[in-house]
């Protein structure tokens, strides 16, 4: 079966769905044929789109929403996209606050929905899990500890799902961009403007990533290839790889001072 069958008439979530990256694999969804809930924090962003691309707006919290979309749906959901998340910057040093909330909606927003979705597609044999993780997951960003180090847990969480549970029939994919053209770019600062904002790519970019890796049955969605190299290097050569990120710790420290 081809992904354009798969997905067409299937049900759909997209948490964080308000704009930017949620938002356009929303309406990539709704294109191929999908019933799509736009899920969102923000009620007005999360109706708009779903205006836009003739979805069903459920907006509230992303821990929450599997209940609820499945109610609006009036039937069990086959692809879940965990793609809310909070690009919180900062140090060791940042409150406590802010790593509990970035644990919260990076991870465990995650955890709780597969808790719900799991038993339904285990019992038929069929489901999927798409992970919005960021290439911080596989690597790192510098000036964003919060951000770097859940990330790293949200991808963690999606490769257990899929080596326990892939020959169940729950298929699961962990998309890994880097810098991409939203809101949370903007406001990743003179960090996202060394690091993210020369190769940014558009939000639709990312939607036409995530269906090629569909379509080949890929776990690791890179819409910016250069990340494989980035990740290869990484697990080859550690130390070589943190001294050389060091020195992009150092010339932003020397832009930012």
């Amino acid at each position: 079966m081809s992904t354009a069958q798969a997905v067409r008439n299937s049900t759909v979530v997209v948490t964080g769905a308000g704009g930017g990256i949620g938002a356009a694999l929303a309406r990539r969804f709704a294109e191929e044929g999908a019933r799509v809930v736009v899920n969102d924090l923000d009620a007005d962003k999360a109706r708009r789109t779903a205006d836009e691309i003739g979805a069903i707006a459920v907006p509230g919290d992303a821990s929450t929403v599997v209940g609820p979309a499945r109610d609006a749906l009036g039937a069990p959901i086959d692809i879940y996209c965990a793609n809310a998340g909070l690009g919180s910057a900062g140090s060791q040093a940042a409150p406590e606050d802010l790593w509990a909330a970035a644990w919260d909606v990076n991870v465990m927003a995650h955890v709780r929905a597969a808790r719900e979705l799991l038993p339904h597609w285990l019992e038929r044999g069929s489901g999927r899990f798409v992970s919005t993780v960021s290439a911080a997951g596989l690597l790192t960003m510098i000036g964003a500890a919060p951000y770097s180090v859940t990330k790293h847990g949200a991808l963690a969480f999606a490769e257990w799902l899929s080596l326990t549970y892939r020959h169940r029939g729950v298929q699961v994919h962990a998309i890994c961009p880097q810098g991409v053209r939203t809101d949370m770019l903007a406001a990743t600062g003179t960090a996202g403007d060394l690091v993210l904002k020369p190769t940014a790519i558009e939000p639709h970019e990312v939607a036409d990533a995530l269906f090629a890796a569909m379509a080949d049955e890929r776990f690791l969605v890179l819409p910016h290839p250069e990340v494989a190299d980035y990740y290869t290097a990484r697990a080859a050569t550690p130390d070589r790889w943190l001294t050389s990120m060091n020195h992009l710790q150092q010339k932003w420290e020397t832009q930012a001072g």
